[in-house]
């Protein structure tokens, strides 16, 4: 394993294995990883390197300490009780969030401990989620006269709304089981193997072909967006460019064939 400590210092580490897939950890276990500027600066800054770095095929977002994430760091949010500090704070935010979704690369969030506010959000907007069966979720901005209105952005994208709007004007915590049964998570496993269980899946993830990936996950979040004849129409153009590319070729002759096939990201 070939480990990589970004110069924002201690607030997020890197380690990329041999096969392809980059952990990025939150490592303000202190102040329970909350979303200091720094911190998303930091973590904003290693996606946008990833992006391009074509010996990276999945990211995995982790963190040290009791939790995954806290939200927003409260404390330096009201150390500049400013408009231009708060529009910074939530712009800095939205571009982050904004960033793993257009990233040409999966991204699991592997949870433990809470995730809330703006770190539930973390995990909504990540393409998929692992959880350990004592994590719990939540956006309870509400409870402190702030509603969660960025967080919710992720959240309705990934549950219901009758869920999501409770989960919103409640701030109760949900326990994994739950989120997962909302679509918040994908898989829920024993605390203690986490790690290995969303090394497994990322490692599954890395085996397929980056150019299909990053062609797949773009288009799953812009049909979404659109009315089903619209969606229809984008998608037979998406999947007539997917089979002009080598990999596709490759892939469906190594199908007939019963071999494995041979990626090369064309």
């Amino acid at each position: 394993m070939n480990d990589h400590t970004p110069q924002t210092e201690t607030v997020l580490t890197r380690a990329d294995t041999e096969d392809g897939i980059a952990t990025l950890t939150l490592n303000r276990p202190a102040a329970r990883n909350a979303l200091s500027m720094g911190l998303m600066t930091a973590l904003d800054a290693e996606l946008a390197a990833i992006a391009d770095d074509r010996a990276i095929r999945v990211v995995i977002i982790a963190a040290t300490g009791p939790a995954f994430c806290a939200g927003h760091d409260l404390r330096e949010i009201r150390a500049n009780p400013t408009r231009g500090a708060y529009e910074a704070v939530f712009a800095l935010c939205s571009r982050l969030m904004t960033r793993i979704i257009r990233l040409p690369k999966p991204v699991i969030a592997q949870v433990h401990g809470v995730a809330t506010a703006a770190g539930c959000q973390l995990v909504a907007s990540a393409d998929l989620a692992v959880a350990a069966d004592t994590a719990r979720f939540a956006t309870p901005g509400v409870d402190i006269g702030l509603f969660c209105s960025t967080p919710m952005v992720a959240l309705t994208r990934a549950v219901g709304r009758k869920a999501a709007m409770e989960m919103l004007m409640t701030g109760d915590l949900i326990p994994a089981d739950r989120a997962r049964d909302l679509g918040l998570v994908n898989r829920v496993v024993p605390q203690a193997d986490l790690g290995a269980a969303t090394m497994a899946l990322a490692r599954q993830i890395a085996s397929k072909s980056p150019l299909t990936l990053a062609i797949g996950k773009e288009a799953f979040y812009r049909q979404a967006e659109m009315d089903l004849d619209h969606a229809y129409a984008y998608a037979s153009e998406v999947m007539t460019r997917n089979m002009l590319a080598r990999d596709a070729g490759e892939g469906i002759d190594a199908f007939l064939q019963k071999r494995a096939p041979t990626w090369t990201g064309t």
